[in-house]
């Protein structure tokens, strides 16, 4: 392993730690359990462990199954053995005992669910030892953090890797779950050795409080692109910022720490013949290949900079289109300082949607007027299905907790 990748010490056996069970969880449950009730919102995270999911949320049998399928499923748990604890006994206390000594065999795979915001939601399992590998390497990029102030949810694979796995590679016990917290408070709280971690969403936010960091403080970014302008304002601002490439199918596979460097392989992957594949070292020796999400455009053997989505066609009139090309083409205009492009939701009709985030922030009046130049500017340059059939305005894009992007309700 290169000077870049120091070797750390740690303990794989992340069960170990009863507040990272808790966390891991009580996001798990949150997340199905909002699935299932859209509208109504949860207390909010984190959960004490005393909570009572009849008492204190209101869950029915129905979804009380639906939540314990969740865990079953995400930690590999046995639903035979555990499903008479989880149901008889609805509270977290016990639901994360459960989990504990189900998991205290060692090696259980976990699996995560994408967000769906590129497709429908899917499982992505990866097993430990895999997970494990990647968290050295990026705890080598991460020396002398003795905190970290959490940002994002611990049931997806970035929160696992850094809230979960990270803390047992560098021996850090102080994981402080700050989600419920406005980014001011986040960043009053900071000290030197923490490690900051977020997405760009909560970034993009903390960045228009014009922060100054203390020395020696860190940050994490990822799930989705990190706007290079964005990324040097918070170097500007004191913050080294580390940036990961990835996905749920491939967990991590690049890194960077300057906006306008490329990304560099994590140390176990390497290209292959086929654009279209990464070949991934295993500790035992082997080797697998693992498809690619999105296209990369390669400087050298180790370092490459992501052109986007390989498939990210949708079909509207019998057309393949590329939203992302689409929202390219509107940003070209320079009243639109930032856009998303998706297809409408069945209910809202069958064309292509746009969010747009108008350069000057303008009012109600403004948006009328960029709205009639943006219908002209798109009927110039895009065929009839690429146009958007609906444009929505807002101060930014919107983005889930996770920091993906998230779709929205068209302007009526």
């Amino acid at each position: 392993m290169s000077d870049l990748f120091p070797p750390v010490s740690g303990n794989v056996d992340w069960w170990q730690s009863l507040p990272a069970v808790q966390r891991v969880v009580s996001d798990l449950l949150a997340a199905e359990l909002a699935q299932a009730r859209p509208g109504r919102a949860a207390p909010a995270l984190p959960w004490p462990g005393g909570l009572e999911f009849v008492r204190d949320l209101g869950a029915d049998s129905l979804e009380l199954l639906g939540m314990g399928t969740a865990l079953a499923e995400a930690l590999h748990l046995d639903r035979a053995e555990i499903d008479a604890r989880l149901l008889a006994r609805p509270c977290l206390d016990d639901w994360v005992a459960a989990a504990r000594a189900g998991l205290c065999g060692g090696g259980m795979p976990l699996t995560f669910r994408t967000s769906g915001s590129s497709g429908s939601p899917k499982r992505c399992t990866h097993a430990l030892a895999l997970l494990w590998q990647e968290t050295v390497a990026l705890a080598g990029l991460l020396p002398g953090r003795r905190r970290i102030l959490s940002l994002v949810p611990s049931h997806h694979i970035y929160g696992f890797l850094f809230t979960v796995l990270v803390p047992r590679a560098l021996g850090i016990e102080d994981v402080l779950d700050l989600r419920s917290a406005t980014p001011a408070t986040v960043l009053r709280e900071a000290r030197p050795g923490d490690l900051i971690v977020a997405h760009p969403g909560w970034w993009e936010q903390a960045a228009r409080l014009a922060p100054r960091f203390a020395g020696d403080v860190t940050g994490t970014s990822s799930t989705a692109p990190c706007p290079a302008p964005l990324a040097r304002e918070l170097a500007d601002a004191g913050l080294r910022l580390l940036q990961v490439y990835g996905s749920s199918e491939t967990a991590g596979v690049g890194w960077r720490f300057a906006a306008d460097d490329a990304f560099g392989l994590l140390p176990y992957w390497s290209r292959t013949d086929s654009e279209g594949e990464l070949a991934r070292s295993l500790p035992d020796g082997g080797t697998v290949r693992y498809p690619l999400q999105d296209k990369l455009a390669w400087e050298d053997l180790r370092r490459f900079r992501p052109l986007g989505r390989i498939d990210g066609a949708v079909q509207v009139g019998g057309v393949n289109v590329f939203p992302a090309y689409v929202a390219e083409v509107l940003c070209m205009h320079p009243g639109v300082a930032q856009a998303s492009v998706r297809l409408m939701r069945p209910d809202e009709g069958r064309r292509l949607k746009a969010f747009v985030v108008p350069a000057d922030g303008s009012g109600e009046a403004q948006h009328e007027a960029l709205h009639a130049a943006l219908l002209a500017w798109c009927a110039e340059r895009l065929s009839t299905p690429e146009r958007p059939a609906a444009i929505s305005f807002g101060e930014r894009l919107p983005r889930q907790a996770s920091g993906k992007p998230a779709d929205w309700i068209i302007d009526t």
